[in-house]
């Protein structure tokens, strides 16, 4: 009799395995056993460096771009010590020796190009420097020394407004009648005295002069007639003539401006020198002009006094006043 499991009865208590069970394990297909593949790992990342996220490769490159400033910075403070010793004076170069005739073409870039030669001053620059030093009073003054090589006078006579050296010749008597005086005005400074002209003319505040004798000043004239004294406000040169040159370039300051210098006179005197001059100018577009005279006089002082004398022409009346200016100066 079978049993509810479809057996016999007693199979369970025996422990005998049924039939259908043995036949089914045998037709059973046995488990397919497949090797676990391991994980795929993923690409390890870029290597990077401690400093920020920066990759390795981007420091590399910075150091050694670096390194390479460095390394050109010291070479190139190298080079410079060594030129500058060079050019010490009373030194050389190591190692320098003369250009060859022609100039070798350059093997690549890091040949350097040459020198360029040292550029020679042209008169003409050498003439306006001087003459741009002489035209300021104050620069003149400022430059006691004599300057015996006559640079300064060649300057001034290149000046447009100043014609070639004067002829020497006498001063001419003025027409008009002298106007007497018996005084005088003696000038400490200059270390010379010279005549006080009568009215209508009148001492006048000197600066910058050390005396100052003047007219009244009369409208469309261009400048004030004057007769002034001081040490001279210029450079002093080897003798007394190419002085006065200086002297009467300088007393353009106080004409017009524009103002041109044309030669009347020049001649020695005892211990000195006069140039006489007309000075021509425009005021309003009307042509105009004024006799001028400077007498440069050896004082015993640092330097040569200068006596100076202007005139406008339309107080010509006064010009006979300057001879009566100009024969006046005596030393103190």
């Amino acid at each position: 009799m079978l049993d509810g499991l479809g057996g016999t009865p007693g199979a369970r208590e025996t422990g005998v395995t049924p039939t259908y069970m043995a036949a089914e394990a045998e037709t059973s297909e046995l488990p397919k056993i497949v090797a676990e593949t391991p994980p795929v790992r993923p690409a390890s990342p870029v290597k990077r460096s401690r400093i920020g996220d920066l990759p390795m490769r981007v420091i590399y490159r910075v150091l050694a771009g670096a390194t390479a400033v460095v390394v050109a910075a010291i070479a190139a403070l190298v080079g410079f010590m060594s030129s500058g010793s060079a050019d010490r004076p009373g030194e050389e170069a190591p190692g320098r020796v003369a250009a060859p005739p022609a100039a070798a073409p350059s093997s690549g870039l890091g040949s350097p190009p040459p020198s360029p030669p040292a550029a020679t001053p042209s008169p003409l620059a050498a003439t306006s420097s001087a003459s741009a030093a002489t035209s300021s009073p104050s620069a003149a003054t400022s430059s006691p020394s004599p300057a015996p090589d006559g640079s300064a006078v060649t300057a001034a006579l290149a000046d447009p407004r100043v014609p070639g050296p004067p002829r020497d010749r006498r001063l001419a008597r003025f027409p008009g009648k002298a106007l007497p005086s018996k005084r005088r005005i003696e000038d400490e400074k200059s270390g010379v005295s010279l005549v006080r002209l009568g009215k209508p003319w009148k001492t006048y505040g000197a600066s910058p002069f050390s005396t100052k004798q003047v007219l009244p000043p009369v409208k469309g004239a261009g400048h004030r007639a004057m007769l002034v004294s001081c040490p001279v406000p210029i450079e002093a040169q080897a003798n007394l003539k190419d002085t006065a040159i200086l002297a009467a370039r300088w007393t353009l300051n106080h004409h017009p401006k524009g103002s041109r210098i044309r030669w009347s006179a020049s001649q020695p005197l005892e211990d000195g020198w006069l140039l006489a001059y007309r000075v021509t100018y425009k005021v309003k577009g009307k042509s105009r002009s004024s006799m001028a005279a400077v007498v440069l006089s050896e004082s015993g002082r640092a330097k040569p006094a200068m006596v100076f004398v202007t005139i406008p022409d339309v107080q010509r009346k006064h010009w006979r006043d300057i001879n009566t200016a100009t024969s006046s100066v005596e030393r103190l």
